[in-house]
């Protein structure tokens, strides 16, 4: 299960790995399967990963944002590219429940996916909160990771996403059917790059589209759901664009979250969640009346 990700991110999770054949040997069970993935996930073992998690063209996996993959290949391109770009990653376990009848075995987990990009005094940290679900099959005596789902918990926005989450009890991102309308996110935003200290102001209208003060910038929002706000980014001035994922306070006046490039200048096809950093957005004006 990845991350993006890669911001991946990633982000990704990349929630898949065990220790490698030689030293662990096969896993007794799938809750050791689980722990081996992410222990593989974190020490940068693809080999261990591929041998535990299963090859069917026809598996179909979640990452957060939607990112779907679509057997092996593509997962493993995105894995090798964040092995790649991370210059270390740690995956700490908060909470891990699995169930099993017969050869199946499904489960349930929250992890902070936390990467460091960088080298030296460079290097910048950036930690995701992650809950996991997944479905394991025994075949010829083997736990193999059959499909897997990962999303945001429930951000404690009184710190940055940037900050270990706090390992509490699960909570809904939304609290009730007319929470989950999409919001209205008209008026004026200070926007914080976290890692870089840089500041401009966005105006928006109630659809989380319009203009930036950083390169002529512009904002596009696709989706806002559950508080969950996507979208993407222009930036004539200096040849750039890219996405963004940050999710809304309960009030609407702040967002947390992350962003990444997609194009610099002639260089096209940059891996989403790759290249970035994260945000800290605050709402400069009131929340219009029927905002939610």
């Amino acid at each position: 299960m990845p991350h993006r990700g890669s911001f991946v991110c990633g982000s990704l999770l990349l929630l898949i790995g065990l220790t490698t054949v030689a030293s662990a040997g096969e896993p007794s069970g799938p809750e050791t399967a689980i722990r081996q993935m992410v222990r593989a996930n974190a020490e940068k073992d693809l080999p261990t990963l591929s041998r535990l998690m299963a090859h069917d063209a026809d598996i179909v996996s979640y990452s957060v944002g939607g990112r779907k993959y679509v057997g092996w290949p593509e997962f493993e391109r995105e894995m090798r590219e964040e092995f790649i770009n991370a210059q270390k990653i740690e995956i700490p376990i908060n909470e891990l429940k699995v169930w099993t009848k017969g050869d199946l075995a499904w489960f349930t987990m929250e992890l902070d996916y936390t990467r460091y990009v960088g080298e030296g005094a460079e290097v910048k940290r950036t930690v995701l909160p992650l809950r996991e679900t997944g479905v394991l099959e025994r075949r010829a005596g083997r736990w193999q990771l059959l499909s897997w789902h990962e999303s945001f918990r429930s951000a404690q926005l009184g710190g940055s996403l940037a900050s270990p989450a706090m390992t509490g009890g699960s909570q809904k991102l939304v609290n009730n059917a007319a929470a989950a309308a999409m919001p209205d996110v008209s008026g004026e935003w200070d926007i914080l790059e976290v890692e870089d200290e840089k500041r401009y102001k966005a105006t928006l209208d109630k659809n989380g589209n319009g203009p930036y003060t950083q390169h002529g910038g512009s904002f596009t929002t696709t989706k806002i759901a559950d508080r969950l706000w996507q979208g993407t980014w222009q930036q004539p001035g200096n040849d750039r664009e890219g996405g963004f994922e940050v999710l809304l306070s309960e009030d609407g006046t702040q967002a947390k979250g992350v962003w990444w490039y997609t194009r610099v200048g002639t260089h096209k096809n940059i891996p989403p969640r790759e290249h970035g950093g994260t945000y800290q957005w605050k709402r400069l004006t009131p929340p219009p009346a029927n905002a939610q």
